[in-house]
């Protein structure tokens, strides 16, 4: 998660996360947003939402994230949770719902990437650029949610069959050849995709030849070169 919470690993269930693992800053907000006497459950539930999360297990964090909501609705960290699960589930409009509410509240940017996919997988993607635009013009996003967004608002813009204009939008998010962060493996992939949907095979062949020589078992990308070569 790029907000207040990070997703990590994926697999089983296990017992919740205490309370006191959850940032201080998100204790004292669902303390301010639960009605008195129920914030220590409202914490309880959202931190086995994201727990669950962690473990790949978005309808289980789903369910305890409404839970939390019912009890700290105004909470900007628990309506990001429930969003980051209800998009993990490809319900799209309620993540849409969520993750709009998180950023109303907390003023944050970082999940536009998310909302702006949730919008392409509502069928509407012209209203995702936009957001991605709003990412690059804010300080202090951390690259890895701007290079999101630069890559949901580029396969908005081929959705529409704007391919120059998508492979441009890709050049705003800068990356290096003798570097490979996860993030630039996936903005080479939806490079090579968006060439080869262009027609401009050997270009796109490029991009999956540099995937592979950072990571061979990244993605299909074998699969793609084969496909274009």
């Amino acid at each position: 998660m790029s907000g207040a919470f990070h997703q990590k690993g994926r697999g089983g269930q296990r017992a919740a996360t205490p309370i006191t693992a959850l940032p201080r800053p998100i204790q004292d907000e669902v303390r301010r947003t639960a009605p008195p006497g129920k914030d220590r459950e409202a914490m309880s539930r959202l931190g086995r939402a994201i727990e669950l999360l962690d473990r790949d297990d978005p309808k289980g964090a789903a369910a305890e994230a409404e839970k939390a909501k019912a009890l700290a609705p105004r909470s900007g960290a628990v309506r990001e949770v429930l969003g980051l699960a209800m998009y993990g589930l490809g319900r799209w409009q309620e993540a849409l719902t969520e993750l709009k509410a998180y950023k109303r509240i907390s003023g944050r940017t970082d999940q536009n990437h998310l909302i702006a996919d949730s919008l392409r997988g509502l069928g509407r993607p012209k209203e995702a650029v936009p957001l991605a635009e709003e990412v690059l013009r804010v300080k202090g996003v951390p690259n890895e949610a701007k290079a999101e967004a630069v890559i949901v608002a580029a396969s908005a813009l081929a959705d529409q069959g704007r391919f120059a204009e998508a492979l441009a939008f890709l050049g705003r998010a800068k990356t290096r050849d003798d570097r490979s962060e996860g993030y630039t493996l996936r903005l080479w992939y939806v490079k090579g995709d968006i060439l080869a949907r262009a027609g401009r095979k050997q270009e796109a062949a490029e991009e999956f030849r540099r995937i592979m020589q950072h990571d061979p078992s990244a993605y299909d990308a074998a699969e793609r070169l084969a496909e274009v070569s």
